[in-house]
C-alpha cells in the first residue's frame, strides 16, 4: 500500500505539472481550454465509454478534475483533435480563440509546454536534492583498505574475486561505490572495471548486456556486497544449527577450518560449499585464546552464523554543496537521467539489450520506492520520472506530444498542413501502439512479479 500510495503521488504530481505545461502555454496564447484533468474521465482509450469524474468543478471556460481511470492526464484544448478524439468542433469553421486558429509557432510551443515544464521540475528536483541533501556515499576506497570487495554470484560471473580491489571505471578512478552499478557506466560502449588482485592490475570487461542481468533488487544484491569484505566474526548464531551446538559465541573470530586458513566470512562459504566431508574442526579466536571446536554438518551444509554485515554511519562519506554548486550539478544530474535514456534505447534497438527486462510498468515503479515511506528517496524518484517523462513524451510517437510536434514542424517547413485524414489516422495507429505497449507492460511486470 506504501509502495502504491508513493507511486500515486508522485504520479499525481508530475501528471498534473505536465497537463500544466500545456494549459498554462495554451491561456498565453488566448486558446480556450475545455477541460483539464488528472486521470482520464473515460476508457481510454475509448472517449465515450464510462465517462464520468470523481471530483470536477468549473473555472471560467475550463473544467478541472479527477477522472476515474488512473493512467494518465489530459488537458482538452478547444480545436485539436486529441486523447477525446471529439472531432465535432473541427467540421464547423475555425473560433480566433481555438488552437487550430494560431500560427504554427504558437501551437508547436503550446505542445512542448508540457515537456518544457517537466525538465524545469526535474532540474528543480535535482538542484534541490544536491542543495539541502548532498550526498551520501560508500567510499571505495574504505572497501579497498578494508579486505577489497565481497564478489558474489554475479559478480563472480564476471570475472571479479572477492579480495579484488576495484580501482577504475573505464580508464578513471572513482570513489563512489555506488558507480559501479550506474546505468551511464553499464551502458557505455567498451566499458570495464580495473582491478588489483594481489599484486596484479588487469581488466575486467562489461559485456553489453551485464545491465539486463542487475534489472532487479535480487539481482544486484548478488553482484557485490556494498560493504567491505566481511570478516569471518560471529554477530548471531542460529537456532538449532552447528554453530549453536558446538558452542559458538558471538565475537568468535575463525582462524582455521580442517586446518586451512581463513581470515574473510566469503572464504568461510566457499570451504563449506566445496567441502565433501561431514565432520569439521573450527579453530577460532577467543579473546586471547585460540580454541578447537568440533561437529558434524548437517543436511543444511551450513555452519550456521552470521557476520556483522552493515556499515556505520561515521564510514559513509558526506559532502555538502553550496547554492551556486547545486545550481551546476542539479542540472547535470537531471539532464544525465535523458543521456542515460537516449543510450538505453540505441542499445535496445541495437539488441545489445533486453527491450522486455529494460521496461517497468507501475509495479516495477511501486517496487523502486520500497516499503518505508522515504521522502529523500521519494523525491529522487520524481525528479528521475520527471524528465523520465519529458523523454518518452518527446519520443516522435503520434498521440505522444513528440508525435505532434513532428507534424507541426513540417507544417511549418512546407507551408502546408498535413491533411486532417492522414493526422487522424496517425493518431488512431499513436493510439493502438501505446495501448498495446500498456498491456505488454502490465504483463511483463507481473510476469516479473512472479517470476
Amino acid at each position: 500500500m506504501i509502495m502504491t500510495a508513493q507511486l500515486l503521488l508522485s504520479l499525481s504530481i508530475l501528471i498534473v505539472v505536465h497537463e500544466w505545461g500545456h494549459y498554462i502555454t495554451a491561456r498565453m496564447f488566448d486558446i480556450k481550454v475545455e477541460k483539464f484533468y488528472l486521470f482520464f474521465d473515460f476508457l481510454f482509450p475509448l472517449a465515450n465509454v464510462l465517462n464520468f469524474s470523481l471530483i470536477k468543478y468549473k473555472k471560467g471556460d475550463t473544467e478541472f478534475g479527477v477522472g476515474w481511470f488512473p493512467l494518465g492526464g489530459y488537458v482538452k484544448i478547444a480545436g485539436m483533435v486529441d486523447e477525446s478524439m471529439d472531432k465535432d468542433q473541427m467540421k464547423a469553421a475555425p473560433e480566433p480563440w481555438e488552437f487550430r486558429a494560431k500560427p504554427a509557432w504558437q501551437r508547436l510551443i503550446v505542445m512542448l509546454g508540457g515537456i518544457i515544464v517537466n525538465v524545469i521540475m526535474g532540474i528543480i528536483i535535482f538542484i534541490g536534492i544536491t542543495y539541502w541533501i548532498g550526498d551520501r556515499y560508500i567510499p571505495m576506497s574504505f572497501i579497498n583498505e578494508n579486505g577489497g570487495v565481497y564478489a558474489k554470484e554475479l559478480g563472480q560471473e564476471l570475472g571479479i574475486r572477492s579480495g579484488d580491489k576495484i580501482t577504475k571505471i573505464n580508464g578513471e578512478p572513482f570513489e563512489k561505490f555506488e558507480d559501479l552499478t550506474k546505468p551511464e557506466v553499464l551502458l557505455g560502449s567498451g566499458a570495464y572495471y580495473t582491478i588489483v588482485r594481489g599484486e596484479e592490475e588487469m581488466q575486467i570487461p562489461i559485456p553489453p548486456d551485464f545491465i539486463d542481468k542487475l534489472s532487479d533488487k535480487e539481482a544486484l544484491s548478488q553482484f557485490i556486497s556494498p560493504v567491505p569484505r566481511l570478516k569471518a566474526e560471529v554477530s548471531s548464531i542460529s537456532k538449532k544449527s552447528l554453530a549453536e551446538q558446538v558452542g559458538l559465541q558471538k565475537g568468535d573470530r575463525f582462524v582455521a577450518l580442517n586446518g586451512q586458513p581463513v581470515t574473510f566470512f566469503d572464504e568461510v562459504e566457499d570451504f563449506i560449499k566445496n567441502y565433501t566431508g561431514d565432520s569439521l574442526q573450527m579453530t577460532i579466536q577467543r579473546g586471547g585464546q585460540t580454541l578447537v571446536l568440533a561437529g558434524v554438518l548437517g543436511t543444511s551444509r551450513l555452519i550456521g552464523f552470521y557476520a556483522p554485515n552493515s556499515i556505520s554511519k561515521d564510514e559513509l562519506q558526506a559532502v555538502t554543496y553550496s547554492f551556486s554548486e547545486s545550481l551546476g550539478l542539479g542540472a547535470q544530474r537531471a539532464f544525465g537521467v535523458i543521456f542515460v535514456q537516449a543510450k538505453a534505447f540505441k542499445k535496445m534497438f541495437s539488441g545489445d539489450i533486453s527491450f522486455r527486462k529494460s521496461l517497468s510498468g507501475p509495479v516495477g515503479m511501486a517496487q523502486m520506492y520500497g516499503g518505508t515511506w522515504d521522502w529523500e528517496r521519494f523525491w529522487r524518484m520524481t525528479g528521475l520520472l520527471s524528465m523520465v517523462l519529458a523523454f518518452m513524451n518527446f519520443l516522435p510517437i503520434p498521440a505522444l506530444d513528440g508525435g505532434y510536434v513532428v507534424f507541426l514542424l513540417y507544417e511549418m517547413i512546407s507551408g502546408k498542413e498535413p491533411s486532417e485524414k492522414v493526422f487522424e489516422t496517425a493518431l488512431k495507429i499513436g493510439m493502438a501502439l501505446l495501448l498495446l505497449l500498456m498491456v505488454f507492460v502490465f504483463y511483463n511486470d507481473f510476469a516479473k512479479l512472479f517470476s
